[in-house]
């Protein structure tokens, strides 16, 4: 199978959480600071930190970890929150860091949304 599902927060709308491709590359739909449907945290900084958290989430349900993640996408209501969400963020990857592009967006309700591609480990 080309690809396959990944178990993850019950989407809102029609995506799925995660998806494994050509069995190594695992596609992680944008998360956002949502726990059972609510959103979590007041600030950017506690809205990145729930964010990835579900990232890891979802990494852990394909069988990786942050340490496999080679790309992330970052999505802010507001680019002032910069350097509050960067720094939350660079707590959460070790070197090397992912690749990773930030954008300013129109977000349903909360402050950051974040998406990344990882590489599944080699098991030999």
């Amino acid at each position: 199978m080309a690809k396959q599902r990944v178990a993850g927060s019950r989407p809102a709308g029609a995506y799925s959480p995660g998806i494994i491709a050509e069995g190594r590359f695992v596609y992680v739909s944008g998360q956002g600071p949502e726990r059972d449907g609510i959103v979590v945290g007041e600030t950017t900084g506690e809205q990145t930190q729930i964010a990835l958290e579900n990232v890891a989430s979802v990494l852990a349900e394909a069988g990786a970890t942050p340490a496999d993640v080679v790309r992330c996408g970052v999505f802010l209501a507001s680019m002032a929150d910069f350097a509050e969400m960067n720094s939350v963020y660079a707590e959460f990857f070790d070197d090397p860091l992912p690749a990773r592009t930030t954008v300013g967006a129109g977000l349903a309700g909360f402050k950051v949304e974040i998406d990344c591609v990882a590489v599944l480990p080699e098991h030999g």
